[in-house]
Parts: structure tokens; C-alpha cells; sequence
């Protein structure tokens, strides 16, 4: 049984009662695995156990891997069931195998694997009647503090969810996935960048109930002003940049961001080739001319930082990403998401796979920030100049793998980037305005993006 650090002192929201809570959770964790089964019914057996880049796993491992996890933290850890295969659990802890290995390994079969996902999670519904459940802080049974466990859980079959839709993007052969196209955006005109003052505001929380420990605890930052784009940096600027040989110019790229350029014969976002002039790129077994209007994606942060500096300007770090997504400045608050503190619908932003691309920039004005910055949720990962490092007072819950181990260690160069907002793969589970996620800088088959910022001169 697994061993999880003291829990946060920190209080939650109070905001639903036991039975209230038991129903949402049951309604997250359905969604999650109504979600796993579309992307994992939609190959035959070849498919989900093929692997199809070294950079990913095969389907089937991440279908016995949620179902594994969730076996551990719910049913051994919360419920203090025996193990139901415990000669299994190495082959799915992620740090013990590579995914490039993971292809090598005595895997379960898809029928398998399968069965055992179902069985574990027909057991958490046992469980999830049985337990107390209540909002707020619990010394006697922290995990079970505003259902944390499940909320972790659901939270994490659906970031898997978005690794093995990345890997359906990855594969090759015929397009298995539909979607509808998102509607045009509003036409009237946007600035292209807001001014956001200086100033203080709060980041992070203490309050957000599944909050994981890297978006903890909230504290002041007081930032200098700072401009920042209205909107993602679309397909249409990233070619003018590509037009005036951004890519041959290595004065605008780090020293070790025109290295991987280098090595790695970089020319264009993954997934473009061009073809009698056009720039097409290939999406989910579709072959399409690349949409000017669309947010550039599937690009590195050296990538992204290289474009920055041809445009006269940066990546915003991740302080000024979160006041630009959460500070209202009439109020002097923060909020849990851009719009305000109501759950994501599908006039804020573009979440859980109800399309297969982003929307086009300028869309969502329901979800602008006070500041009137659109698209911060959702559509795309947006990198931004932070390392990932942990905020003051972190402390690691429920145990260290999740982000203490990916900090950077005292002395020695950070390897990740923060990202922020989500993409049009993340449900909204697993998206806030406090939400981290990060990755290594040359990573691009991830749904990743990016705006720009610049410092204020007299104010403006």
C-alpha cells in the first residue's frame, strides 16, 4: 500500500455536500472512462498494442496503466483492499520503464487489460458508496478531504486521455476519430495586445479542492506591468516569421534552441509539408491546407521563443500568464478560471476533445479574462519562460513522484518548461488558471502553442 505525505493545512472550498460530492465524482470518472473507451475502441488489438513514436507509449499500456493506478490510490490506499494483481505493478509504474521499453514488456493483452480496468473501476463504485465523503479538510482521512483520491484519479485517467490522443495523432493510416469543426470566430476587430498594470495578485490556491501539490500554495507576486498578446500567435504570423527565414537566422535563437534546430533539422511546426506552394499539415489521418486563423501548434519552446525574438518581444513568464488569466483587478481577486469562478462550458473555452483543433484566434469571448485576454483556457498549451520550480512553502501530496522529482535540482540547470492553460485535448477536470503542466523544450507532439509579451516602457 502506498505511503502518501501529511496533507496540506490549507482549507478547501466548501461548496457541496457528501451526496453532491459522491454524484460529481461518479460523473468525472464516467466521463473519463466513457472518454479512455472511445480512444482505445477506435483501433483493432494491432493497433493498441503497436507503438507508434518511441516518444509514446502503446495504447494498451496507458489502458492498464489508469487502470492500475486507480487500483493503487482507490481501492489498496483509500479502500485498504488487498491487491487484485500485484505481479502487474511494475510493469505500469512510468518511472521504472521508459516508454521506449515499454513496447518490450510482458504487457497485458487488450481484451486483458480491458477486463481489468472495467473490474477495478466496477470495485471504485463499491467504494465510492461506502466512504464518508464531505467537503473541506479531514485530519482523520486526508485523501478523502473533498474526495481528493477520486478528483486525483479522474484528473489523471484524463491527462492520459490527452497522451493517447497525442499518440493517435502520431500514428499513421486512416483517420478513426471525427469531430466538429469549431465555429468561426466573432468578427469584429481585437487589439493586439492588452496592457496588464503593475502590481500584485495572488497565485496559486489553497482553496481549489483537487488542486494537485505544484499549484500550491497561493502567495503574493508583484509583477512590473507588462503587455501581453490578445490572442495565441496564429498560423498565419508563425509563416511570416517562417517567410523571413526565422529558421535560418540564428540570431534569434538560444544557443542550445539553434543546436536542436540543428540536429534536429527543424523547419516548420511538426506535422506541415509543403506541397505546390501551400503549407499542409496532417491532423488526425486528415491531409489539409494549414488554417491561417487557427493558433500555431505542435511547436518547441526553443521554437516558440525564436519566434518571440523575431517579433521584437518574449515569452510571458508564467507569473505574468496567471495574473493575465485570473486577476481582476475591480475586485483585486483572483479567480479560478479567466470568466470567473463557474466550471468551463462551452462558450468559455475549447476542452475535452469536443474538437480535434483548436479554434480559430479571437473565439470565446465569453471566456476573456477582466483583462480582456481570450483563449487562455484551452485550445492550446501555451509554453511560457519559467522553469518549473516549486512555489514558496511547497510541500509534496500526496506523494513526491508527481512534481517534486521534476524540479530542478539545487545547482544545476532546470530541464522543463512551464506550459499553461490546456489545450483542446484537456478536459476540464484537469484545467484551471492555477493549472501546471510541463515538459522538456524540445518536445512538439504535445498540443503546445504560445502568445507573447513584452516589458512596459513609461507605462506603455
Amino acid at each position: 500500500m502506498l505511503n502518501p505525505d501529511p496533507a496540506p493545512t490549507a482549507p478547501a472550498i466548501p461548496e457541496l455536500d457528501g451526496e453532491q460530492l459522491r454524484e460529481a465524482i461518479a460523473g468525472e470518472l464516467q466521463a473519463a472512462r466513457d472518454r479512455t473507451r472511445l480512444l482505445t475502441d477506435s483501433v483493432d488489438d494491432g493497433e493498441l498494442t503497436a507503438q507508434h513514436s518511441r516518444l509514446m507509449s502503446p495504447l494498451v499500456w496507458d489502458l492498464a496503466h489508469i487502470g492500475n493506478q486507480e487500483e493503487l490510490w482507490l481501492l489498496r490506499n483509500v479502500g485498504g483492499r488487498d491487491p487484485m494483481h500485484p505481479e502487474i505493478d511494475p510493469l505500469y509504474d512510468a518511472f521504472e520503464h521508459p516508454r521506449a521499453a515499454r513496447p518490450s514488456l510482458p504487457l497485458l493483452p487488450p481484451a486483458e487489460a480491458r477486463r481489468y480496468a472495467h473490474e477495478v473501476r466496477g470495485r471504485v463504485f463499491d467504494l465510492l458508496g461506502e466512504v464518508k465523503l464531505a467537503a473541506g479538510p479531514d485530519a482523520a482521512a486526508p485523501l478523502l478531504a473533498d474526495g481528493f483520491a477520486f478528483g486525483l484519479i479522474a484528473q489523471h485517467e484524463q491527462q492520459h486521455d490527452e497522451t493517447m490522443l497525442i499518440t493517435h495523432q502520431l500514428r499513421t493510416g486512416a483517420a478513426v476519430l471525427t469531430a466538429p469543426t469549431p465555429a468561426p470566430a466573432p468578427g469584429s476587430a481585437l487589439p493586439a495586445e492588452v496592457l496588464v498594470p503593475a502590481g500584485p495578485f495572488t497565485m496559486g490556491t489553497d482553496t481549489e479542492p483537487w488542486a494537485l501539490d505544484n499549484e500550491r500554495p497561493a502567495h503574493l507576486v508583484d509583477l512590473p506591468g507588462f503587455a501581453i498578446d490578445t490572442v495565441p500567435v496564429s498560423n498565419a504570423a508563425y509563416q511570416a516569421f517562417m517567410a523571413d527565414g526565422g529558421y535560418a537566422e540564428p540570431r534569434w535563437w538560444t544557443a542550445e534552441g539553434w543546436a536542436h534546430r540543428m540536429t534536429a533539422g527543424l523547419s516548420a511546426p511538426l506535422f506541415w509539408q509543403r506541397e505546390g506552394g501551400q503549407w499542409l499539415r496532417r491532423r488526425f489521418g486528415h491531409l489539409e491546407p494549414v488554417p491561417a486563423e487557427e493558433p500555431v501548434l505542435h511547436v518547441t519552446w526553443y521554437e516558440a521563443d525564436a519566434y518571440a525574438r523575431w517579433a521584437g518581444r518574449r515569452l510571458p513568464t508564467e507569473a505574468e500568464w496567471e495574473k493575465a488569466a485570473r486577476h481582476d483587478p475591480a475586485t483585486d481577486r483572483s479567480r479560478r478560471f479567466p470568466w470567473g469562478d463557474e466550471a468551463p462550458g462551452p462558450q468559455h473555452a475549447n476542452l475535452g476533445q469536443r474538437h480535434l483543433q483548436p479554434a480559430p484566434v479571437g473565439s470565446y469571448p465569453e471566456g476573456a479574462s477582466p483583462y480582456g485576454v481570450r483563449q487562455l483556457i484551452g485550445d492550446v498549451w501555451e509554453w511560457t519562460a519559467s522553469d518549473f520550480t516549486p512555489y514558496p512553502g511547497f510541500r509534496a501530496w500526496p506523494y513526491r513522484e508527481y512534481s517534486e522529482v521534476f524540479f530542478a535540482a539545487p545547482g544545476k540547470p532546470a530541464e522543463y518548461k512551464v506550459l499553461r492553460g490546456g489545450s483542446f485535448a484537456v478536459a476540464p477536470v484537469a484545467c484551471r488558471g492555477t493549472f501546471r503542466n510541463w515538459d522538456y523544450p524540445i518536445r512538439r507532439q504535445i498540443f503546445a502553442g504560445f502568445r507573447t509579451a513584452r516589458d512596459l516602457v513609461d507605462g506603455r
